[in-house]
């Protein structure tokens, strides 16, 4: 099984910046087991289109390539733990 967390985001977005330093923390923690990725949408403005991402930061939780989950705004920690959690 594969778990992935892509985090939706832009380099002129407040929250944004606010998320980073918890996905970073994550990814120290759970770096063997998922797979964090970042998409700037003004980058890849395709792929977020692909995802229907309307809003960033916007989280997207995917278990073999499909989604599961899906976290608008900033989330906590503990959340994205929980989260994390159901597909280890």
């Amino acid at each position: 099984m594969s778990l992935e967390l892509i985090d939706f985001s832009a380099t002129w977005c407040g929250p944004c910046r606010m998320q980073k330093p918890i996905l970073d923390e994550l990814e120290k923690k759970y770096a063997d087991k998922v797979n964090f990725r970042v998409v700037d949408i003004d980058e890849l403005p395709d792929m977020a289109r692909a995802f229907n991402i309307h809003a960033v930061p916007t989280l997207v939780v995917l278990v073999d390539g499909k989604e599961v989950s899906r976290f608008v705004g900033v989330s906590s920690k503990e959340k994205l733990e929980t989260e994390i959690g159901k597909y280890l």
